[in-house]
């Protein structure tokens, strides 16, 4: 596919994707402040705010990529009867974002509030519980699942990040139940237990990742080293596809009979924060949108080119990718 289908497919056909993410989400919270001075009561400083803003985090934040690049997209997973959950659905409202599928349990919702002063995080809040959840909740999620598998979805993401959602038997489910409908699932990986996403289409680890699951460390720099990682995971945890994500040196396709090595334009890579969500993301999209695996590389190598040239977490737009497939012309 040349860069001019590349481009319909971004100006024409990503309103009819359809695609499911199923895992942790999260809220984002931010406090910016002045310090001046130190607590009466206490030897501590005290910021005093002038400005807040809440980004959505997590699972939320690859939905919210999918959305800002045309997609429908629909989101599930768990959360808690509070504020922070209020704050999280008027922004998954305010993106557009499918929120049926958030069940609501007795833990909190997963938020991470940080204070900051000038350029520097001083303090984070983390509300959270990791812990599995009971048994009924996870029942609600599958049935989920698979009433939606039954509206014609193109792609389900798996977004884990060891809040409680992937569990081994739930991800299992959901790979079983996206397989009986000939949906592709995308696995965003976190932690070491990679075997819970055994028979996956497709797992999006960063080299960072990676490592996590080697025995000796390797650089995203080189090719080699990077095609041979991807095929130990693919052996090891017995998934059928690793597209590894490389920082300022692009991104790699490793498949059974090959492997496709996709360089990035030359850049300062200012921030990688939210990479990993957008190649999940667009990943999943492209594939959903009838784009060959290869072809579903090359753009999302673009759009995390446009992530790691951003500060802080970024959601990757359609109009993003396709100003870069205009300066490409």
């Amino acid at each position: 596919m040349d860069k001019f289908q590349w481009k319909n497919f971004f100006e024409h056909k990503t309103e009819k994707c359809r695609v499911l993410v199923v895992g942790d989400v999260m809220i984002d919270k931010y406090y910016h402040g002045d310090v001046h001075k130190f607590a009466s009561d206490a030897p501590v400083p005290v910021a005093k705010i002038f400005k807040r803003r809440s980004s959505l985090g997590a699972a939320a934040n690859i939905a919210n990529n999918l959305v800002l690049s045309g997609c429908k997209t629909y989101l599930a997973g768990f959360v808690g009867d509070d504020h922070n959950f209020e704050t999280l659905s008027e922004q998954l409202t305010k993106s557009g974002i499918n929120q049926d599928g958030l069940i609501t349990t007795e833990s909190p919702t997963t938020t991470k509030v940080r204070i900051i002063s000038g350029h520097q995080q001083m303090f984070r809040m983390d509300f959270e519980d990791s812990s599995p959840k009971a048994d009924k909740h996870f029942a609600k999620l599958e049935s989920y699942v698979k009433k939606r598998l039954n509206d014609a979805f193109d792609a389900v993401i798996i977004a884990d990040y060891e809040k409680g959602v992937c569990t081994e038997y739930f991800c299992a489910a959901v790979i079983k139940a996206a397989h009986s409908h000939g949906v592709p699932v995308v696995v965003m990986p976190y932690g070491q237990r990679w075997i819970k996403y055994a028979q996956a289409d497709y797992l999006t680890p960063n080299i960072a990742k990676i490592n996590k699951v080697l025995l000796s460390p390797i650089s995203g720099a080189d090719d080699e080293a990077v095609e041979r990682a991807g095929r130990y995971i693919m052996r090891k945890f017995k998934v059928k596809n690793v597209l590894a994500t490389r920082s300022a040196y692009g991104v790699t396709l490793v498949r059974d009979d090959d492997a496709i090595h996709i360089p990035t334009k030359f850049q300062e890579v200012f921030d990688s924060a939210g990479a990993a969500d957008t190649v999940a993301a667009i990943f999943a999209m492209a594939l959903a949108g009838g784009l060959k695996p290869e072809d579903a590389a090359f753009i999302t190598n673009i759009a995390a080119g446009v992530v790691i040239s951003k500060s802080g977490t970024y959601a990757v737009t359609r109009e993003d990718i396709l100003n870069e497939l205009r300066i490409k012309d």
